[in-house]
C-alpha cells in the first residue's frame, strides 16, 4: 500500500490517499474469504466497519473538495501502470471529481445502513460471514467503477460488479429459483457487457487511448456515424446493468437474493452504474443528438413497463422491483436530455437512493415478522403490529410517488418538467408517458401499502410455507435504525439537494451546468399541477381497487389480458428469449457443426486420406527380390519405350 501512495500524483491532501476507498472492503473481502470459519464471531462487524470506515473517509474526503474553486475539484490520482503493451497504455488510476465522489457517499452510505441491517437480518445464517464478504466484494468492485479513471478500469470494475451480485443472488444455493436468478443476471449482463467492451474497442482503435481525459478531448475528431456507434454501445452495456428495455427482465428476478441483497442491487449501486455510464460519458453523448434521442427512448418505455408490471403482482419484493425498474428509466430519460437533464437524472438517483433502500429494508423487515412471506395477499392489519416499520416504509412510499415537500417531488418531477420542456412531438410524448408513469406508481404503491399495512389480517387464519402460524413482531433495533436512518433521507435529500440548486452547481465541473429549456409544450406551472393531480387520481384508484373491497388469499382462475401479459412481465422473457437465447443457441450450434463437419473434417479426411495412400504402398513392398527386379525390368521397358516414342514421333 505504501507504494501506491508513493506513486500518487496529481493530487493533493487527502485526495493522496484515495486508494484507501477501494483498500477497506477489498481487505475486508479477502479476510472474511481467506479467513474461513476461524472469522465467524466477528466477521459481520469487520465486514460492517470497513464500509463504515470507508464512508467517512469519503466524506472526510468529500468536504475536503467542497472549498476549492470549481476547476480544482477533479483531480487524478495516478497509481500503477497496468497495461504497458505497445500502444495500448492504461494507467491504474482514481479520477476524484464532484460525479465520483457523489457517488462514493451514496454507495458507502447506503451500503453501510444496509451492512449494519444485513447484522440482524442475517443472524440466523451458518454463512453469514462469507454473506459480509460477498457484500465488501460489490462496494469494492462498484467504487472502483465509479472511481477509474478511464474506461478499462471502469470496465474492470463493471466486472466485479456482475461476479459479485451474481454471488449475492444466488446465495441461496438450495433453491433452484435462485440459481436459475443468479445465472440468468449473469448471462444478460454479460450481452450488455459485450457492447460497452465493443465501445471500448473502438475508442482505442479510433482514439489510440481509453482515459477519460485523453478519449473526450479527441472525442470531437471522429466521423458522427463513429459517434453514434460509440454511444449506442455504451447505452447497450447501460441497458444490461441498469436493467433497461429490452435487458430488464433479470433485475426482478433477483429478489430471489436476501433482502439486503435486493436493497444494495436496486438502491445505491449495480443498477445505478448505467446511468454512471451515460452521465460519466456526457462529452461524448453531447455530440449526438440522435444517440441521445434513443437513450430517452429507452428509458421511457422502461418507465411505462416497470409501471404496468409493478401493478400486476401480488410479491411485496417483485412490485418493488419493477418500482426500481421504472425509477431508473426516469433516470435514464433524464441523462438522454443531455445538458437539460444530466443533473437531474443523478437528483433523482440520490433521492431513489434513500427511499428505495428504505422501502426494501422495510419489505424486509415486514418479512422478518412474517415468517418470509413475500405475498402481499397473506398480510393486512400489519400497521399496529409494526409501528416503525409502517411508519419508515410509508414515508418511503410517499416520496417515490413525489408527494409534494418529499425527496421525490423535487427530483422525479423535476425529470416530468424537463420532459415536457422538450421540443415539439418529443415534450408531448416524453413528458406525456413520464407524466403517466406518476400516475400508475401511485396506484401500485398505495395498493402494496395498501394490502400490506391495512384491511383485515388476513394473516390470521393461514399458515407460512414451512407449516408455522404468522405472528408478526417488530424487528429488532439493528434493523430498524438504518430503516429510521434512510426514512429521514427520504423526507429532506431533495430539499437539500435542490434548495440553491446545490447539487446542480456541485456538478457543473463533471456535467456542465443544467440548461433551461424555452419550449415548454405545457407551462411549467401546469406541468406540476398535472403530475400532482395524477398522483392522487393515482391513490384514488388504488383506495377504490383494494381499500375499500377485501382482498382475496387467492389469486381469481380468470383474468384479463392485460393483466396476464403484466403477471408475464409483458413478455419481456419472451422477447429475451427470441432476441438472445434462442440465437445464440442456434449460432453455438451452428458453429459446433462448422467445427465438426468443416474443420475436424478437412484435418480427419486429410489423415484419412495419407493413411490410407500409405497403406496400399506398404503392401508393394513384399520383401522378395524376384519382385523388386521383376519392377526394374517392368521400369526399364517404360523408359526405353517412352524414349523409342519420342525418338520416331
Amino acid at each position: 500500500m505504501t507504494n501506491l501512495a508513493a506513486d500518487a500524483q496529481g493530487a493533493t491532501g487527502l485526495a493522496g490517499s484515495a486508494w484507501l476507498l477501494l483498500a477497506l472492503p477489498t481487505l475486508g473481502a479477502i479476510v472474511l474469504l481467506v479467513g474461513g470459519r476461524r472469522t465467524n464471531k466477528w466477521g459481520h462487524i469487520l465486514g460492517s466497519a470497513t464500509v463504515l470506515g470507508t464512508f467517512v473517509y469519503g466524506l472526510a474526503l468529500f468536504f475536503s473538495t467542497t472549498g476549492l474553486d470549481a476547476y480544482k475539484r477533479t483531480q487524478e490520482l495516478h497509481l500503477f501502470a497496468w497495461i504497458p503493451v505497445n500502444a495500448l497504455k492504461v494507467d491504474f488510476g482514481l479520477r476524484l471529481d464532484p460525479l465520483s465522489l457523489t457517488f462514493v457517499l451514496l454507495i458507502t452510505g447506503v451500503g453501510a445502513l444496509i451492512h449494519i441491517y444485513s447484522v440482524g437480518y442475517m443472524s440466523h445464517d451458518r454463512d453469514r460471514r462469507r454473506f459480509f464478504a460477498y457484500l465488501n466484494l460489490f462496494v469494492a468492485a462498484m467504487l472502483l467503477l465509479v472511481l477509474g479513471n478511464g474506461f478499462v478500469t471502469l470496465y474492470f470494475g463493471w466486472e466485479g460488479v456482475g461476479l459479485a451480485s451474481y454471488l449475492l443472488i444466488g446465495w441461496y444455493q438450495d433453491r433452484p429459483s435462485a440459481a436459475t436468478a443468479a445465472k440468468k443476471a449473469f448471462l444478460m449482463n454479460r450481452v450488455g457487457d459485450l457492447g460497452l467492451a465493443v465501445a471500448i474497442f473502438l475508442m482505442f482503435a479510433n482514439l489510440g487511448t481509453t482515459q477519460y481525459s485523453e478519449v473526450f478531448a479527441k472525442i470531437g475528431t471522429l466521423p458522427s456515424g463513429t459517434i453514434l456507434a460509440i454511444t449506442l454501445l455504451l447505452l447497450l452495456g447501460a441497458c444490461g446493468k441498469s436493467g433497461q428495455f429490452p435487458l430488464q427482465s433479470w433485475l426482478p428476478d433477483a429478489m430471489e437474493g436476501p433482502t439486503p441483497v435486493s436493497a444494495l442491487i436496486h438502491a445505491a449501486t449495480m443498477v445505478t452504474a448505467g446511468v454512471y455510464l451515460i452521465a460519466r460519458s456526457n462529452p461524448i453523448y453531447d455530440l449526438t443528438g440522435d444517440g441521445r434521442l434513443i437513450v430517452t427512448i429507452i428509458g421511457t418505455v422502461t418507465l411505462l413497463i416497470g409501471c404496468i408490471v409493478g401493478c400486476a403482482y401480488d410479491d411485496i419484493k417483485k412490485v418493488l422491483a419493477y418500482s426500481t425498474v421504472s425509477q431508473i428509466g426516469y433516470m435514464i430519460l433524464a441523462v438522454g436530455l443531455g445538458p437539460f437533464g444530466y443533473a437531474l437524472g443523478i437528483m433523482h438517483l440520490l433521492t431513489h437512493g434513500f427511499f428505495k433502500a428504505g422501502l426494501f429494508l422495510g419489505a424486509g423487515s415486514v418479512m422478518h415478522g412474517m415468517n418470509d412471506e413475500v405475498d402481499m395477499r397473506k398480510f393486512g392489519g400489519l400497521w399496529r403490529l409494526m409501528p416503525i416499520t409502517f411508519v419508515t416504509f410509508g414515508l418511503g412510499y410517499l416520496a417515490l410517488i413525489g408527494f409534494p415537500g418529499l425527496s421525490g417531488y423535487f427530483s422525479k418531477d423535476a425529470i416530468i418538467e424537463a420532459a415536457f420542456g422538450q421540443e415539439g412531438w418529443r415534450g408531448w410524448a416524453f413528458g406525456g408517458a413520464a407524466l403517466l408513469g406518476a400516475g400508475l406508481t401511485a396506484f401500485y404503491m398505495t395498493r402494496l401499502v395498501l394490502m400490506t399495512f391495512f384491511g383485515e389480517k388476513r394473516w390470521k387464519d393461514l399458515k407460512s410455507a414451512d407449516g408455522k402460524d404468522f405472528h408478526p413482531h417488530e424487528s429488532p433495533k439493528s434493523m430498524t435504525i438504518p430503516m429510521i436512518i434512510l426514512a429521514i433521507g427520504s423526507v429532506g435529500a431533495g430539499a437539500f439537494l435542490s434548495v440553491g440548486n446545490r447539487l446542480v452547481d456541485w456538478l457543473e465541473p463533471s456535467l456542465g451546468g443544467l440548461k433551461e429549456s424555452e419550449h415548454f409544450v405545457i407551462p411549467k406551472g401546469t406541468v406540476t399541477i398535472l403530475t400532482i393531480v395524477l398522483m392522487l387520481l393515482g391513490v384514488g384508484a388504488a383506495w377504490l381497487f383494494v381499500g375499500r373491497k377485501p382482498v382475496p388469499v387467492t389469486r381469481p382462475a380468470r383474468v384479463s389480458f392485460p393483466v396476464r401479459a403484466a403477471r408475464a412481465d409483458l413478455y419481456g422473457n419472451a422477447l429475451n428469449e427470441a432476441l438472445f437465447a434462442r440465437p445464440g443457441t442456434w449460432l453455438t450450434r451452428a458453429l459446433v457443426f462448422v467445427d465438426n463437419k468443416g474443420v475436424d473434417g478437412v484435418v480427419n479426411g486429410l489423415a484419412a486420406m495419407l493413411g490410407g495412400t500409405s497403406g496400399r504402398l506398404r503392401r508393394a513392398q513384399t520383401g522378395f527380390v524376384r519382385s523388386y527386379a521383376l519392377s526394374m525390368l517392368g521400369g526399364s521397358i517404360l523408359v526405353v519405350a517412352a524414349l523409342l516414342a519420342v525418338r520416331f514421333s
